[in-house]
């Protein structure tokens, strides 16, 4: 049974940081549901963020990219499309952004906190068995040996080249092209749209008029949200999107973690 009886545009919203296991895992249902939908005849995806983890970024990337290839798909950025957020976007048919929001940021940073002169403060000492000599190169409680950081940045560099793969192959420029871009800094979109990283510039009704015309469709628009548990709707109680970010930012912070995502 379809989800929506007559011909619609979908609105879906990505907004804040990628990477909560279960919040990306709506995302992709939602996704997966918009594509076999046949009432939904184009989709726009609303996007405010500023990336996240790796995986997250390209799992959403993929999602967008097959959804593009069955009905038009309009990437809105209306704040921040930086980093993984930006990635998503290169999966849609087109991208629209607001003439001040931040796009672009198109690189990759890993970080991690290194405790061990806090613990020798308080005398506290880690002892560490491993099978391979690398098992514990993300440790926080000693200085990575000049190995291991060649290790890691031969991982960021794969990452790297892939997004940069992503980009030329949504923007349809050249891999040259977009590594000049690839500073990891964000761009106004106006500046962005001087560089080909999107296509017009405006607000969400121009992606929703965009989308009309792309698929062909009435401007009957449906927003479509992830459903929110007991958990979710606990925390919206006492300001969500404030406590989440938090606890997944502190979580974060205490382990070794590869993001496509803008630093601020």
């Amino acid at each position: 049974m379809p989800l929506f009886s007559s011909p619609k545009i979908a609105v879906l919203e990505l907004f804040g940081a990628i990477g909560a296991p279960g919040r990306t895992v709506e995302h992709i249902r939602l996704l997966q549901s918009l594509r076999e939908n046949d009432s939904i005849r184009s989709v726009v995806i609303d996007i405010d963020s500023p990336g996240g983890t790796v995986a997250g970024s390209d799992y959403l990337y993929r999602a967008v990219r097959k959804l593009a290839e069955k009905k038009p798909v309009v990437a809105f950025i209306r704040g921040m499309g930086a980093s993984g957020g930006y990635m998503v976007s290169c999966g849609a048919t087109k991208i629209v952004a607001l003439p001040t929001a931040l796009v672009g940021s198109i690189g990759v940073i890993s970080i991690r906190p290194l405790v061990y002169e806090l613990l020798d403060r308080v005398g506290v000492r880690m002892s560490v068995t491993k099978s391979g000599r690398l098992k514990d190169m993300w440790s926080v409680f000693r200085e990575p040996t000049k190995e291991e950081q060649e290790r890691e940045q031969a991982l960021l560099d794969e990452f790297y080249e892939r997004f940069i793969r992503i980009v030329s192959d949504g923007r349809k420029l050249s891999p040259e092209q977009v590594r000049s871009l690839a500073t990891g800094e964000v761009f106004t979109a106006v500046r962005a749209k001087e560089m080909d990283l999107l296509d017009e510039l405006g607000d969400l009704d121009t992606a929703i008029d965009m989308a009309a015309e792309l698929g062909k469709a009435p401007r009957r628009v449906r927003y479509v949200r992830p459903k929110r548990g007991l958990r979710s709707l606990l925390m919206a109680r006492m300001a969500s999107a404030l406590v989440e970010e938090v606890s997944v930012r502190l979580e974060q912070a205490l382990t070794r973690r590869i993001d496509y995502r803008n630093v601020h």
